[in-house]
């Protein structure tokens, strides 16, 4: 089972011999030497985060046989590109034509689903954090309508902001462009992003188009609606840093290291405990049976409650 994230961060010469990945490394008398080999084979992410990398075709035709994400990223460290196979599999017209044919209602139950799900899991976090129970979240998650005709995630999310990081980072806002944590919120929603992606190619799928993200500049809306009910998992681990020092809440080289082990964070979803990029191929796959009419609900993780844990202490 594919189990490895790999970041790049140095300048490296990638290249494919006999199904493994070679890392080469410069040295000083000028040439390359080899740091490291990987199989292909157990890579799931692989991040390159370094503008003095280059990586052979051979490689690159390998990783999308494998059907690896591969994440670029730009100058300030952050994602910025996204390679995903075209073919995922092997009854993808079948899977495209379901997915084309999705009812209107359909696609609005499943919105509220998502909504719901992303939530209750926001209301789990806030009482980790709090050491409270959130029932006014939960009452909002009731209340979910087919489509969120009545914005009930909008409601829930100025609440959530508002209190996550409540007494440690006064006033935040959540904000793509803001000031920090908000940039390690980013890379964070980044890389679940790039798992939703890829899962959703690996079932036949279509991430362009959403259930209800519909940005026509947007080729990845089916992941960005998918990813929701996940994104509390990334809020925790900034939560943690947030929690020892706002000022070290930002995109460094620890806290990357936390949010890239973010897939092999433990998770519970359909009464099973199960590391996070394997919970994720559960829900698209239930996605997918979904689109073709097997069954009604998308499953989603649900993030636990820590009774031993509030915002005072260590996660």
């Amino acid at each position: 089972m594919k189990h490895r994230t790999i970041c790049i961060e140095n300048p490296s010469y990638l290249s494919l011999n006999n199904g493994q990945m070679v890392i080469k490394r410069p040295i000083a008398d000028g040439t390359n030497e080899v740091a490291a080999t990987i199989p292909v084979e157990d890579i799931n992410i692989l991040v390159l985060d370094n503008k003095h990398i280059t990586i052979t075709q051979g490689l690159l035709d390998a990783l999308t046989t494998e059907n690896v994400t591969v994440v670029t990223c730009n100058s300030s460290h952050l994602p910025c590109g996204l390679l995903l196979p075209l073919s995922g599999n092997t009854l993808q017209s079948e899977r495209y034509r379901e997915q084309l044919n999705a009812s209107l209602p359909l696609k609005k139950q499943l919105w509220q689903q998502t909504v719901v799900a992303k939530i209750e899991n926001q209301a789990a976090l806030l009482h980790t954090i709090t050491g409270k129970q959130q029932g006014n979240m939960l009452a909002w998650a009731k209340e979910v309508k087919s489509g969120d005709s009545t914005n009930m995630e909008g409601r829930a999310a100025a609440y959530y902001w508002k209190t996550i990081f409540e007494g440690k980072i006064e006033s935040f806002v959540r904000n793509r462009e803001g000031l920090s944590p908000n940039d390690l919120l980013n890379y964070g929603y980044s890389i679940i992003r790039a798992q939703v992606a890829r899962s959703l190619v690996a079932c036949g799928l279509m991430p362009t188009l959403g259930l209800h993200h519909q940005n026509r500049y947007n080729a990845y809306c089916l992941a960005d609606d998918i990813m929701e009910p996940y994104r509390p998992y990334v809020d925790r681990i900034v939560a943690k840093w947030v929690n020892q020092s706002p000022f070290l809440a930002t995109v460094n080289k620890q806290t990357k290291a936390d949010m890239l082990m973010l897939d092999k964070t433990d998770v519970i979803i359909d009464g099973h405990r199960s590391p996070l990029h394997v919970a994720i191929s559960t829900t698209t796959s239930s996605l997918q049976k979904c689109f073709a009419g097997e069954i009604r609900k998308i499953i989603y993780p649900e993030l636990e409650v820590n009774e031993d844990i509030i915002y005072d202490l260590p996660f």
